[in-house]
């Protein structure tokens, strides 16, 4: 199957002392993203820590800055938003974009919820449905779904039923990020398009990262009788322009990080994919030999947390302008 679309993501890091110029190194990603020909950029969102986590203000500014490129999050923990707020916010963020949003989303408990619950819902953190019912009436909000019972014209003001803006399409423009085939199924079900990316939970005792992600592309398309638009975001380290020290670097993260690939971690046992780094023919020959990549047709490609701008600029030079055309992706004009 060849590429259709090309995507890349980014956790936006920033230094505490000085955030602005993480934020604008993040955006010029998305910038360079676009001249390359990158068909979609997304963000990471992190909460108390030094990387985005206000995707809807990073975003809103990648809009005035960018003409073509699909923008999208990867993901919004859903449990930490208020839903009807999250869609005004996301609403304007599409109307300004000209209806290239593309927010992705997950539910269920946000990670270390329990160190900041009282400070999100003070004293009413238990009474939070943080169940995949929460996106459903973040969608509703967005369809258009009525949400108020009054509307029209008060004074000079006027007042609609509805979450204003109303983004035409956003409702049909929704990613769910999924590492469970339970997680996997339900999306395809309720008709949200498939985020998976390099983590899974095993099942069924398969410790092959790949075969586990297989298992939940199909189970996802299943729902849909054989349709749906799946996502896969792994790490991928073109070395083809980098510099000698660039390649010692890199070489020394993926080995810092492989014991943890085929071992499943935590209480839910989930996995972990390894980190391809090499030349760009060489990663295109594992890409091609790996049977969750062979049942998508678009990536968005995460770049590693914690390497330096310049790195940055040379991997996504080399995934454009070597990788990806290998594996029969077409820049957009």
């Amino acid at each position: 199957m060849s590429l259709a679309r090309l995507g890349f993501l980014t956790i936006g890091l920033f230094d505490p002392a000085h955030p602005r110029g993480g934020h604008e190194t993040t955006l010029q990603l998305i910038e360079l993203g676009e001249r390359l020909g990158f068909d979609s950029a997304w963000v990471r969102q992190r909460h108390l820590q030094f990387g985005i986590s206000s995707p809807a203000a990073v975003l809103a500014a990648a809009t005035q800055r960018t003409s073509r490129i699909a923008l999208g999050t990867a993901v919004i923990p859903l449990g930490a938003e208020n839903p009807l707020r999250l869609a005004e916010d996301l609403a304007t963020v599409d109307v300004l974009s000209g209806g290239r949003l593309n927010p992705g989303f997950s539910t269920g408990t946000p990670m270390h919820f329990d160190d900041y619950k009282e400070a999100l819902y003070p004293g009413t953190w238990s009474d939070e449905d943080l169940s995949y019912a929460r996106l459903l009436r973040f969608r509703g909000f967005v369809r258009g779904d009525q949400v108020s019972d009054f509307s029209g014209r008060e004074g000079i003001e006027e007042y609609s039923e509805r979450v204003e803006p109303h983004a035409a399409g956003l409702a049909d423009r929704l990613w769910y990020g999924a590492g469970s085939t339970r997680s996997a199924r339900w999306a395809g079900a309720s008709g949200f398009h498939l985020l998976t990316s390099s983590v899974v939970q095993s099942e069924g005792g398969v410790t092959s990262f790949a075969e586990v992600q297989r298992a939940q592309i199909d189970a996802y398309r299943e729902e849909l009788g054989g349709a749906g638009r799946v996502s896969q975001g792994l790490v991928v380290i073109p070395t083809d322009s980098a510099t000698p020290r660039q390649v010692e670097r890199y070489r020394a993260y993926v080995a810092g990080r492989a014991g943890r690939v085929g071992v499943p971690q935590g209480p839910r046992g989930m996995l972990f994919a390894a980190d391809l780094v090499g030349t760009s023919a060489e990663i295109a020959s594992r890409l091609q030999e790996d049977v969750a990549f062979q049942a998508v047709d678009e990536v968005a490609f995460a770049l590693p947390f914690s390497f330096e701008h310049d790195d940055y600029v040379q991997l996504l030079t080399d995934i454009a302008g070597a990788l990806a055309p290998l594996l029969g992706w077409r820049a957009a004009a």
